[in-house]
């Protein structure tokens, strides 16, 4: 269940950074509520999680959740570049990511 917790809050972290956009492009009170709900639940679900699984693991695979969510949403919604290095370097992060998960 602690691991689920994790992946939830990467997925929230992903909803906080288009809510970050969202305000960029256009501020208003549902951008704002997107903005501050999706880390308020991303924080909540990591603390929940770094309750059974270390620091670091819990850290790294947050962010590494975060991280690739936030440049596939670039590309997918905000028409960020889809060039084949920055897919390469997607692939490594996810690599790592699955790396720490069995070694942890």
């Amino acid at each position: 269940m602690t691991w689920v917790s994790l992946i939830c809050a990467g997925l929230f972290e992903v909803v906080g950074v288009m809510g970050i956009s969202q305000v960029n492009q256009k501020p208003s009170l549902r951008s704002w509520a997107v903005l501050i709900g999706g880390f308020s639940l991303s924080f909540l679900l990591l603390s929940v999680a770094m309750r059974e699984i270390p620091m670091g693991t819990a850290y790294a695979v947050w962010t590494g959740i975060g991280t690739v969510g936030s440049v596939l949403a670039g590309m997918l919604f905000y028409g960020e570049p889809k060039d084949g290095l920055r897919l390469l370097f997607i692939g490594l992060v996810i690599v790592s990511v699955a790396g720490l998960k069995l070694l942890g």
